[in-house]
């Protein structure tokens, strides 16, 4: 089917949404059992981890960690919000630099400045947003973003979400309370998909609706480690405890060029595949082989991907044996764990 749909449904029992472009999966996010990215909690910190860099705190939905020192006072209630999903058996991630997001406005409490994406290029679209924003917000907020989707949106929409952020982070940030309590919950995968996948698309939500546009098969294939690719080459994606383990193979081509075209091919195709698994973390990819003079090429050609992926990734680089390495944010839920 031609065109861009979102579809938001259930799978195996756990609110769900797919973005299909063309007939290909693009981006799907399930539910999972922790807490969502984005909860705010109240919470109680402990006492420096030595060497560490941080420190442990105590959420009503267990012990998190925070990568912080600076201006905490061991036992005295702080606010922190998840950003991302934890690895199993290990304690989620928070951080006290509040977000606040919705689908044209995101709220920085502490990082003052009213701020414009990036792509939107033309000056007078984004001098008027400020001035909207100004209007709006006024003096109430010390920090605002306004998202690429502003481009193209309607003014009073824009104006609406701005007042609903400066809202719900004013209310937060005015708790005066001391035992860990939720303060908010994330979003859920129907809430993400409507304030993340914000390009025209038509909407279709039903019980049944994964199953009618071929979500579930390519859920399915996502459950595989192999990935064919174009010539007869193929990708492995298959995740350890440690890291997330790449492999690029050429297939049956033995051609001079065939270890570049399958890199290429693949790096091109990884960014979606971890997306869609939902995977996280370190991630080493072993190309095929190639010429030493062609990774300057596949670097070019992998931040190119990355920059369509709303994933934040850093390209690390190449190790001793030829590897190259990346460090992905644990945004996603794991598909094989969901």
């Amino acid at each position: 089917m031609k065109g861009r749909i979102v579809l938001l449904g259930q799978y195996e029992g756990r609110e769900a949404a797919a973005l299909m472009e063309d007939g290909r999966l693009e981006d799907l996010l399930v539910d999972g059992d922790a807490p969502r990215p984005g909860t705010i909690y109240r919470a109680r910190p402990g006492r420096p981890m030595k060497g560490q860099g941080g420190l442990f705190v105590t959420t009503p939905a267990g012990s998190a960690y925070l990568r912080q020192l600076r201006g905490i006072a061991p036992g005295k209630p702080m606010l922190v919000q998840v950003t991302g999903h934890a690895e199993p058996g290990k304690a989620m991630s928070v951080t006290t630099k509040l977000m606040f997001k919705g689908r044209y406005a995101i709220v920085t409490p502490g990082a003052p400045g009213i701020n414009v994406s990036r792509s939107i290029r033309d000056e007078a679209r984004a001098d008027a947003l400020r001035l909207l924003a100004h209007e709006v917000a006024g003096t109430v907020v010390d920090g605002l973003i306004l998202r690429s989707a502003c481009a193209e949106a309607e003014d009073d929409a824009i104006a609406a979400d701005i007042a609903a952020m400066v809202e719900i982070a004013a209310k937060v940030t005015s708790d005066t309370g001391s035992e860990p309590e939720l303060l908010l919950d994330g979003d859920g995968p129907h809430g993400r998909a409507w304030r993340d996948w914000s390009d025209p698309a038509d909407l279709v939500e039903g019980p049944g609706v994964f199953a009618e546009h071929g979500v579930l098969e390519a859920i399915d294939a996502l459950r595989r480690a192999e990935v064919p690719l174009p010539g007869g080459a193929s990708l492995f994606v298959e995740p350890t405890r440690a890291l997330v383990a790449v492999d690029i193979n050429t297939g049956a081509d033995t051609s001079p060029a065939a270890g570049l075209k399958a890199n290429l091919a693949a790096i091109r195709e990884l960014p979606r595949q971890l997306r869609l698994r939902g995977l996280g973390g370190q991630i080493t990819v072993d190309p095929a082989p190639m010429a030493h003079k062609d990774r300057r090429q596949v670097e070019s050609v992998l931040r190119a991907a990355l920059k369509r992926d709303p994933v934040e990734t850093t390209v690390l680089g190449w190790t001793p044996l030829g590897h190259l390495e990346l460090q992905r944010q644990r945004a996603r839920a794991p598909l094989e764990v969901v």
